[in-house]
């Protein structure tokens, strides 16, 4: 092989991995590409090195990641990332910018000390100065938010839009193929419990959620399926999340592993009952009627994507029968308000491949494939019932 570039994907936690996915496949295929992975620190990297091991990568010490030189590294997160000597593309990993800052930063250009975490000073900078080489943003908006916490990272920004939101509308089509290798009928209703990761996730609720829809909807008609951040698997490891969770297994709850797409059981959802995380905004995009089970406003950015949607759909109520609620949300949905919080998932619907290639190129120097990048079709999910079998027996 002659001299090549040399990439680091640098994988903080599985969510990372999994965000980076659709940018390293834009260049592993190329012959004057390597490819390399390393797992950065983190609190929650447990389980990462496993992940990658089973995409089939060899994995580089971290030590040796940033004692090495490289063309270029991908990341989505922050993290000690100014220690690697390589210019850095650092991306978004949510649907939107979420989640505010836990503690005020003392910098904030027009006053608001709490911006969204990942667009802020604190996560874009060290010692003052710019840590990436090219911030990749989603939509439009995401660079009107940082011009006013971090103003000094636009000249490095680009707007490449969302990659999960054009896989999900490129999946659409083949919804009942998902549906049914999931072991659904037509007359079947899934509903999926969505959550992410923290004390005021509906993870947190769980020991009284999933009983009760558990206990409320009727089964076989009603298929309940648990999709839990990646986060909370690591944070509280992997066998123990499936320990708690395998009493209610048993009780006929499909529990995604964090390993597995998410994208296509959403797509399959007849009703969402989620929280403030990204997978339940990305819901927008599915036609599924939404319930927030959970939300905290005081954590939320207010112009987030997730925010309209609090505003927008039913809050579930503890005091009224679910399937009551499941009803009212299908009566009340209003599918031109779901399109209008999915408009500010991306401002490049459909283009992320085409726009990320050509900034990762860039950034190599290097001319670009004399073909047009797609995103790979999501892969058929295993059945529900397979994934409830293999929570029990590692959780035995």
């Amino acid at each position: 092989m002659p001299a090549c570039r040399t990439v680091l994907v640098v994988a903080h936690t599985r969510t990372y991995v999994q965000r980076l996915r659709d940018v390293f496949a834009l260049l592993e295929a190329d012959l004057r590409i390597q490819v390399v992975f390393t797992v950065a620190p983190h609190a929650f990297n447990e389980g990462t090195e496993r992940y990658l091991e089973g995409l089939g990568v060899t994995v580089l010490p971290w030590e040796k990641a940033i004692s090495a030189r490289f063309d270029l590294a991908l990341t989505a997160g922050s993290r000690s990332v100014e220690q690697l000597q390589a210019p850095v593309l650092r991306m978004s990993h949510g649907a939107g910018h979420i989640k505010l800052l836990r503690e005020p930063e003392v910098q904030a250009a027009d006053g608001d000390a709490r911006p969204p975490g990942m667009l802020s000073r604190r996560q874009l900078t060290h010692g003052g100065v710019v840590v990436p080489a090219a911030v990749a943003l989603a939509h439009e908006r995401d660079r009107l938010e940082l011009s006013r916490y971090c103003p000094e990272a636009l000249p490095v920004t680009e707007v490449v839009g969302d990659s999960c939101y054009d896989r999900i509308v490129a999946g659409l089509p083949r919804r009942a193929r998902y549906r049914r290798a999931l072991g659904l009928t037509a007359s079947d209703r899934l509903v999926l419990i969505t959550s992410t990761w923290g004390p005021s996730s509906s993870f947190g609720q769980f020991g009284a959620l999933l009983p009760r829809l558990l206990d409320e909807l009727p089964a076989p008609r009603f298929r309940t399926a648990a999709l839990v951040h990646p986060n909370v698997w690591s944070g509280h490891g992997d066998r123990q999340v499936r320990a708690w969770l395998s009493v209610l297994q048993r009780r006929g709850l499909a529990v995604v592993p964090p390993e597995a797409d998410w994208q296509a059981p959403l797509i399959s959802a007849d009703w969402i009952v989620g929280d403030h995380g990204s997978v339940t905004t990305y819901g927008t995009l599915t036609g599924a009627p939404i319930v927030l089970a959970r939300f905290p406003e005081g954590e939320v950015s207010a112009s987030s994507p997730a925010a309209r949607l609090a505003r927008a759909v039913p809050a579930l109520c503890p005091m009224r029968p679910v399937l009551e609620q499941l009803r009212y949300a299908t009566e009340t949905y209003r599918p031109a308000e779901h399109q209008r919080i999915a408009d500010l998932l991306s401002s490049e619907p459909g283009r992320f491949h085409r726009r990320m290639r050509s900034v990762l190129y860039r950034l190599l120097r290097l001319g670009e494939p004399a073909f047009t990048p797609a995103p790979e079709p999501i892969p058929l999910p295993r059945p529900l019932t397979r994934w409830s079998a293999a929570l029990s027996e590692r959780s035995a």
